[in-house]
């Protein structure tokens, strides 16, 4: 399965040093024997191995250890919201259990086809600093589904507790007797940087890309099949049908807004809202636990956030509210959830307002007026996506299936939910039908391979074959052509050579 990639030219080309050369090189190996030996195991034997992997990780005490380290290491997070996502872990695992991928996974018996799963081989995998554990458990699991190997290369901010969650997982295949090398990461021998990540993603199989858009960029730059995720800024409208349950919709953006402190792509960003529920939103966003701004407050979160060129400072991602305030220069009390920055009309596009519809990866949410026609918050999200989070996600809490259904029809997105919490729902949830991940592809208007969330699917090669039908499946020249069917124009005859 292993790509025959001459790799010295390329570690050179990289700067790659002769110590993670040699690391990378190790580490394929073993990657490469161990997933030869597994992809003749039965699905039985496959299903064992990821339960084993998915409890050892997802266990409360664990999983505690995991979160506790990765706070501690990275200096961001909510260590309630983030112990939580083991539950994550477990919805891959029941999506998991529920497939096959082994043999015979589908058939098609009217047009005489039957699927055969077949593994990919080695995978790459880049994890982000906001997921040190979720992201490398998520992922092992479904590359273990689907017969794979897998190697990781964890961010240098959180190495440590990526680094015990591998030891985990791997403690968990060994117990059911699988080989240890078909987990692994980096880091061990030699000084991880983007230049050895780069240099895993060329040597392997596949990449899974888990991050900012420099690592997606070097994703697809690594001439390797990769599956990389666009940028986030969920954005969600609140039409005037809101009316009907205001808490309920405000109660979702708290879940969603401060769910580890805002860390997360699929935390909602941006509320547009209708003109005719405006005062009533904010009161309710107040009442579950926003703080609004002031234009003064608003102006100093806007400078602790970005540099002067608009880029975002690493050190607000993911602080809680009162430390993002404490960072821009003035507090707030202790039982404020979020920070809103509120504008009374219209979605700001210039370079300079337009920041505040970029994406946050903290706890401040942005609300907007829209007024008139639903036209207006479709063109009011249109822009927002100008300004950043094209292809990932939209929200809507409405009660018109219209709306729904306009919004539908034009959002560039690759996915939208439905009066929920989209953090908790749009990567998957116990109360949706969406395949659970810690990746979400956003498709080709960010510049990704696929729009749908990565899954088991996208972790397997699939054989198609195809048995001929008893009688040709064809029309006739008049219903296939339709009104530009011309009989005359058919009796000309022409020679096959």
């Amino acid at each position: 399965m292993s790509r025959q990639n001459n790799m010295k030219d390329r570690y050179a080309e990289l700067k790659v040093n002769e110590d993670a050369a040699n690391e990378i090189d190790e580490a394929f190996a073993k990657a490469d024997k161990a997933q030869k030996e597994f992809e003749t195991w039965s699905q039985e034997q496959i299903d064992r191995t990821i339960q084993s992997v998915a409890q050892i990780v997802a266990n409360s005490k664990n999983f505690h250890e995991l979160v506790t380290m990765g706070i501690e290491e990275s200096n961001f997070g909510d260590p309630i919201s983030r112990e939580a996502k083991r539950f994550k872990i477990r919805g891959i695992l029941r999506d998991c259990l529920r497939e096959k991928s082994v043999g015979i996974i589908d058939e098609i018996p009217e047009k005489k086809i039957v699927k055969y799963a077949k593994p990919v081989g080695v995978i790459a995998c880049i994890i982000p600093a906001t997921n040190p554990d979720l992201t490398p458990a998520g992922n092992a699991i479904y590359a273990l589904k689907a017969r794979n190997a897998i190697i990781f290369s964890p961010h240098p901010r959180t190495a440590k507790t990526s680094q015990r969650t591998i030891e985990l997982m791997r403690e968990g295949l060994k117990r059911v007797g699988a080989p240890e090398d078909l987990i692994q990461i980096l880091g061990k021998k030699a000084k991880i940087n983007k230049a050895t990540s780069e240099a895993l993603m060329t040597k392997c199989d596949m990449v899974i890309a888990t991050g900012g858009q420099g690592v997606v960029r070097r994703a697809y730059q690594s001439g390797t099949p990769s599956y990389a995720v666009g940028a986030g800024n969920a954005t969600m409208i609140w039409d005037e049908t809101a009316s009907q349950d205001l808490h309920k919709a405000a109660f979702n953006t708290m879940r969603s807004k401060t769910s580890d402190f805002g860390s997360g792509c699929s935390a909602d960003g941006n509320i547009v809202i209708h003109e005719s529920i405006w005062e009533d939103a904010l009161k309710e966003l107040v009442e579950v636990g926003g703080y609004k701004l002031s234009e003064t407050e608003q102006e100093a979160v806007k400078n602790a956030m970005w540099d002067k060129e608009m880029h975002r400072l690493s050190d607000t991602v993911a602080l809680s509210p009162q430390d993002m305030a404490k960072a821009a220069g003035f507090e707030i009390p202790e039982d404020r959830k979020f920070l809103i920055a509120s504008y009374d009309t219209g979605v700001y596009n210039s370079s300079y307002e337009g920041i505040w519809c970029r994406e946050k990866l903290t706890t401040l949410l942005a609300v907007h007026k829209y007024t008139g026609e639903f036209q207006n918050a479709i063109d009011s999200i249109m822009s927002i996506h100008e300004v950043g989070g094209i292809g990932h996600s939209v929200g809507i809490f409405s009660f018109d299936d219209d709306h729904i259904h306009r919004l539908a029809m034009v959002a560039r997105v690759g996915r939208i939910m439905v009066r929920q919490p989209q953090s908790k729902a749009n990567s998957g949830s116990m109360n949706n039908g969406m395949p659970m991940t810690s990746s979400i592809g956003c498709g080709t208007w960010a510049g990704n391979a696929t729009s749908e969330n990565i899954h088991l699917h996208h972790y397997m090669n699939v054989t198609w074959v195809s048995r001929e039908y008893d009688k040709p499946d064809q029309l006739i020249d008049s219903e296939l052509f339709g009104e530009f069917y011309d009989p005359e124009l058919e009796k000309v005859q022409y020679s096959p050579y």
